[in-house]
């Protein structure tokens, strides 16, 4: 059998033990085996070092860690206006034809014809629409009759001067017109520019509007 302490040794026996059971205790609060202090730590750090790569709720922009690329910028004499327009350079030349073509057809009048081949040859180049406005409006006819007697025939021609506006559907041309009228009596020159606007309908290109310059209108279409 184990031979039992003394009293003396007993005491000193249980100090021992309850210094151990307090430094124990403290340590467990401390953290202990849990690893729960490095846990916190470890996740502060990445939390920090997420802050400082991501921007927070306040819309903090991160900077780059190297320069953007300046973009390419070209120089005066290289620039290339026509690549500007919604419209390609043959698309634009067809525009501008179908609109000098009209007011070289709205000066040409021959009288010993009918009023209604003078128009044919302009609701070729217009929309239905304007076509039929033209016929209504126009005050050609009021003087057919005594321009017919003089055997009167006058010759259009026309000149695109400038592009006034573009898009991808319509343009609007000033043209510069002449009407040379020869009767019997002699020869009349008319003069003028006008505003030409057309519009693209099934593919090609219309009179949708056409006034005198200063008045012109763009139409929409």
């Amino acid at each position: 059998m184990p031979k039992p302490l003394k009293e003396g040794q007993q005491r000193l026996f249980f100090g021992a033990l309850v210094v151990v059971l307090v430094a124990f205790g403290i340590y467990l609060s401390l953290g202990g085996f849990s690893g729960g202090g490095n846990d916190r730590l470890g996740t502060a750090g990445q939390d920090q070092a997420q802050g400082q790569a991501e921007p927070t709720g306040g819309g903090t922009e991160v900077l780059a860690t190297v320069p953007p690329s300046p973009i390419p910028t070209t120089a005066t004499e290289d620039m290339k206006v026509l690549e500007w327009l919604p419209l390609s350079e043959d698309e634009v030349k067809a525009a501008a034809a179908t609109a000098q073509g009209f007011v070289a057809a709205y000066g040409t009048i021959d009288y010993s014809k009918s009023p209604e081949e003078y128009y044919k040859a302009m609701e070729e180049l217009a929309t239905k629409d304007y076509a039929k406005t033209l016929a209504q409006s126009s005050g050609a006819t009021s003087l057919w009759g005594e321009m017919a007697k003089k055997k009167a025939v006058a010759e259009g021609r026309a000149d695109v001067k400038t592009l006034q506006s573009i898009d991808k559907d319509s343009a609007v041309f000033v043209v510069k017109a002449q009407s040379i009228t020869e009767d019997e009596d002699g020869f009349k020159e008319d003069l003028g520019d006008f505003a030409v606007t057309v519009v693209k309908k099934g593919g090609k290109w219309k009179v949708y509007d056409f006034q005198p310059a200063d008045a012109g209108n763009r139409g929409d279409g």
